[in-house]
């Protein structure tokens, strides 16, 4: 590592960084210490390393929302999300270790940092633990949670904005014409409320009278999603547009509309939130708004690190985009 240190004109301790991925190091730097180090023929011993640093070389992914059956690991856009975080800490030399059950349901003594399993936990979602999440954040600082901003709590966040996405989708319905224009989603999961209270500001905003029979409770889960969308219809309250809370909703709902005989958009114009793959690929394709799912990953993992190697970080919010395709204009 000296030789390496000379040649690139760093210090030993960039050298070290560098190789490890830190991200406190430039990216001009870690590639000139890399094209060194290959040229040296230089190999990193990772289990000395690990030995030496304290630290297991893994991030522990936690999905909390699946313990309460509101989403379940296989939703498309933790698939999405994962593959992006899966990306970002191959790229940093980590390990990526996945879990479905909170540390604090187990005991704060039990979890994975303690246990040395991993070096830091992203969490996707703050879910309705609010109190305990908070609590195990102030007891181990080395998270990072995706979700909405909320005030007053004690751990970093990293998200799009969602109050400004869901003012987003419903004033772009607006645009194209919509008059009565329906919510779906479920404000009991703080990024739903967020997003709710978008919908509400951009009525507020646009002169356009708030009509609460409009706002409707549909899950995350894709079956309880198109049986909340198939009630909602069959209600018999008129409405031109549907905003869905995520993209998973909105697939339900257009399946639901269609099997009730209405066009979409030319009858109902849908959005939805999240911009997951599969969203371009739907039948028709999904107007949405992209969470900026690949930079999130990456930041998240960013943020993470610069924790673990003792810096610091603040919770950082992406702005969200309308993503504009063919369920919104015919």
């Amino acid at each position: 590592m000296f030789d390496i240190a000379q040649l690139a004109g760093v210090s030993e301790a960039t050298v070290s960084r560098a190789l490890s991925g830190s991200p406190l190091i430039a990216e001009s730097t870690r590639m000139r210490v890399l094209q060194v180090a290959r040229s040296a023929n230089y190999q990193v011993n990772i289990n000395a390393r690990s030995l030496r640093q304290k630290r297991s070389r893994s991030i522990e992914v936690l999905i909390p929302l699946a313990t309460r059956g509101r989403q379940h690991m296989s939703d498309p856009f933790y698939l999405d999300m994962l593959g992006a975080l899966a990306d970002a800490l191959a790229a940093r030399s980590y390990d990526l270790l996945l879990t479905k059950r909170a540390p604090w349901l187990d005991g704060v003594e039990k979890n994975s940092i303690q246990c040395g399993r991993a070096d830091g936990i992203i969490i996707m979602g703050q879910g309705q633990d609010l109190e305990e999440l908070d609590r195990f954040a102030s007891m181990y600082p080395q998270i990072i949670v995706w979700g909405g901003h909320l005030p007053d709590h004690n751990y970093v966040v990293v998200g799009t904005d969602n109050v400004v996405g869901g003012k987003m989708a419903t004033e772009h319905l607006m645009q194209v014409g919509r008059k009565r224009i329906a919510f779906l989603g479920d404000p009991a999961e703080p990024e739903i409320a967020l997003r709710l209270e978008g919908y509400k500001r951009a009525h507020a905003e646009n002169g356009m009278t708030l009509d609460e029979s409009l706002i409707y409770k549909a899950p995350f889960d894709a079956r309880e999603a198109r049986i909340a969308a198939e009630a909602t219809i069959e209600g018999g309250v008129r409405f031109d547009a549907l905003f869905c809370a995520s993209d998973v909703i909105a697939m339900s709902t257009v399946t639901a509309l269609r099997r009730a005989e209405i066009r979409v958009p030319h009858d109902v114009a849908v959005v939805g939130y999240d911009d997951i793959r599969m969203s371009a690929n739907f039948d028709p394709a999904l107007t949405t708004i992209s969470q900026q799912i690949q930079q999130g990953g990456e930041t998240m993992v960013d943020l993470l690190l610069t924790i673990i190697d003792g810096g610091s970080a603040s919770t950082t919010l992406l702005p969200p985009e309308l993503i504009v395709r063919e369920s919104t204009v015919a």
